[in-house]
């Protein structure tokens, strides 16, 4: 009996021997894979009836943009996407397309985005406040209407806050942020947090940072996501943006502090969507 159990003993740990062997062979042969044979240096390219600008301070870096060909005596509309994985001015196009053949429209990529700086430095809130606000104030020079998708709101709300006079309306789709207030203890929360530090720190490992960035941002992953926000098949077009956008040097460096949550502003709900002064449209 005795020795069954030795027996079975040594075929779990045979097994289990095995399947760490072989999950450290896949990684490291998708390593060498994404290193090797992914494109990393591709080229975002919006085919847009609009024209083309890079936008460029101290504070944030180079910030691609779209601005419409159309002058206007109405004031102008500023679009920003939201954030994602594989986020960028692309997904914005459906609406530049309806305004800009009639009003000052302008598209922009926030940093670290589309075709924006991808540089390895901390992406924070404060970083996307700034780069509303500077890009509002230095480059559009005067107020106007926001439309923001998803998470980005919570900077547009942070902006308006600091800088109320640059905004006469925001158009808010599918805001983040908007769910009251967690009711959790404050030892669940620093929990919590050091579980996103300890993940961070861990994807932030240069060898294998841009690899399993490269498994999040693949053409299935970009299909699946889109697919949930189409009643049939996302366009091959917005596909083929998002992958490009997610395939240039540095694409990985913001979408993996989305990932581990360091985008979020805490408490948005509260300190800054509360205190908005200017009309506001959620959809």
């Amino acid at each position: 009996m005795a020795k069954e159990k030795s027996e079975h003993g040594k075929v779990a740990g045979w097994s289990l021997g095995s399947l760490a062997t072989l999950a450290l062979a896949f990684k490291a042969g998708w390593v060498i894979y994404s290193k090797r044979y992914i494109d990393h240096h591709a080229k975002v390219n919006l085919m847009l009836q609009a024209e083309h600008y890079t936008f460029e301070s101290d504070t944030v870096g180079k910030i691609n943009y779209y601005e419409s060909r159309v002058e206007s005596k109405q004031p102008p509309i500023l679009l920003i996407h939201g954030l994602h994985l594989f986020a960028g001015g692309h997904d914005m196009v459906p609406i530049f397309e309806a305004f800009s053949a009639y009003r000052k429209v302008y598209l922009l990529d926030l940093p670290g985005f589309g075709g924006s700086e991808k540089s390895d430095r901390p992406y924070r809130p404060l970083l996307y406040q700034a780069a509303i606000t500077e890009f509002i104030r230095d480059r559009i020079g005067g107020p106007v209407n926001v439309v923001v998708m998803g998470q980005s709101a919570e900077f547009v709300a942070m902006a308006e806050e600091q800088s109320s006079d640059l905004f006469r309306s925001i158009v808010m789709i599918n805001p983040s942020g908007m769910q009251m207030p967690g009711m959790g203890h404050i030892s669940e929360n620093k929990w919590w947090e050091q579980i996103r530090n300890l993940a961070l720190s861990y994807l932030r490992v240069p060898l294998w940072s841009l690899p399993f960035y490269d498994l999040l941002a693949s053409r299935s992953s970009i299909s699946n996501y889109y697919r949930k926000r189409f009643t049939y098949t996302a366009p091959s077009d917005l596909v083929d943006l998002a992958y490009t956008s997610a395939h240039q040097p540095g694409a990985h460096f913001a979408p993996i502090l989305h990932y581990c949550g360091k985008l979020s502003v805490p408490n948005v709900r509260t300190r800054y969507f509360k205190q908005i002064t200017k009309p506001v449209l959620v959809v």
